[in-house]
Order: structure tokens, then C-alpha cells, then sequence
């Protein structure tokens, strides 16, 4: 049994209201997203309170402080992305200059941001539900864009996500039928805020 209390900082759920009125993505699906935010806010939360009071009474490595650790991956990044979905978005979006040191980035690797565009959405309407992340390499000083389905699987590591999209159904289906999901692909770009991603960019090449 642990003589000293473990001190923790708790995550706060951060307010995104600032979003309502994007353009195809209705405020009621917001609403419904947001919640689902905080849940995970919430159990990362509760997940490090548990994993602490089983250290502090000398449990440690026991089976239930063993699955508690294995189920971080999952609460902490469906904390994290949803961080980087909202943090990327803002009504009626903004534009994407061809000068920017993205839009140069995206021609070198993918010919044109055109490319890569149809690229990101053709990924974003594949079967299956997860995220869509335009990553950063920092040691190749490139980009890619990745498939992560379960929030832990398909985490590039030591890649900086970009642009973070969410194609599980809780983001799209009170405004589209299942086949009309590339239409919600379309109005995610529609709202990016290209200025956030932007910034994500420019922190990474300091």
C-alpha cells in the first residue's frame, strides 16, 4: 500500500456550442455529439480515479487494474479526436489558400490538393465506421491519410493528426440516409476551418 496519494489533474469537457449552424450538420446532431464528447471526457476521468485507488492500495498489475489499463487507448482517444473534430470546424468554414504551407504540402505529396481531397473523402465513405485523419510525419515531413476504427486502432505513432473527420454513424445519421453518407463527407469540408489545421501544422514545424 502506496504511504503517498497519487495526485491527478482532471480532464474538463471543453464547450464547442460556439458551432452551431454549420452547414449540413444540424444542431440536433451536435447536441447528440456533444454529449457522446463529455461520456468520454467522463470516463477517462473515472478510469484514472479507478486505476489510481487500485495503485495506492497496492493492486497494481492485478487483472482489474489490467483491463482498466487496457481500455485507456479507447476513452482517451475518443476524448482526444472528438478534441480534434470539433477543434477543425466552424460555420461556413473557411478556405484553404494555395499558398499556405498545407496546400504546398498536399501538392508534393499528392499531386494537387485535389488529389487528396477526393482521396480523403473516398476514405471517409468506405464501409465500416471510425475517423478519418490526415496525419503529419514530422520525421519525413509528409502527409497521409489513415482509416482508425475503435479510436485505439490506427493511431499512427509520433504522427500529428491534421484534419480529424468522424464517420461513425452519430455524426451523420440524423441529417443523411446510410447511402447518403458521402454527402456528409461534403459538408464536413464545406466546414473545416482550414486556419485550425493550419496551426496544427505550424506547431509541429517549430
Amino acid at each position: 500500500m502506496l504511504q503517498q496519494k497519487i495526485s491527478y489533474k482532471k480532464y474538463a469537457a471543453k464547450d464547442y456550442s460556439h458551432l452551431k449552424g454549420l452547414k449540413g450538420i444540424s444542431d440536433e446532431t451536435l447536441e447528440i455529439h456533444f454529449a457522446l464528447y463529455n461520456g468520454y471526457v467522463t470516463n477517462t476521468n473515472v478510469l484514472n480515479e479507478k486505476v489510481i485507488e487500485l495503485t495506492e492500495a497496492g493492486k497494481a498489475g492485478t487483472p482489474e487494474y489490467s483491463e482498466l489499463k487496457r481500455r485507456y487507448g479507447f476513452e482517451y482517444n475518443g476524448m482526444k479526436l472528438h478534441e480534434f473534430y470539433f477543434g477543425n470546424l466552424k460555420a461556413g468554414g473557411s478556405e484553404l489558400k494555395e499558398s499556405s504551407a498545407l496546400a504546398k504540402l498536399m501538392t508534393e505529396t499528392y499531386s494537387s490538393v485535389d488529389v487528396w481531397k477526393t482521396d480523403f473523402s473516398k476514405l471517409g465513405a468506405a464501409r465500416g465506421v471510425g475517423w478519418v485523419v490526415l496525419y503529419y510525419d514530422p520525421e519525413m515531413q509528409t502527409l497521409s491519410n489513415h482509416w482508425i476504427s475503435m479510436h485505439e486502432e490506427g493511431n499512427v505513432a509520433g504522427f500529428v493528426p491534421l484534419l480529424v473527420m468522424d464517420v461513425w454513424e452519430h455524426a451523420w445519421f440524423r441529417d443523411y440516409k446510410p447511402a447518403d453518407r458521402p454527402k456528409y463527407v461534403e459538408a464536413f469540408l464545406n466546414n473545416v476551418d482550414w486556419e485550425a489545421v493550419e496551426k496544427r501544422l505550424s506547431c509541429c514545424q517549430k
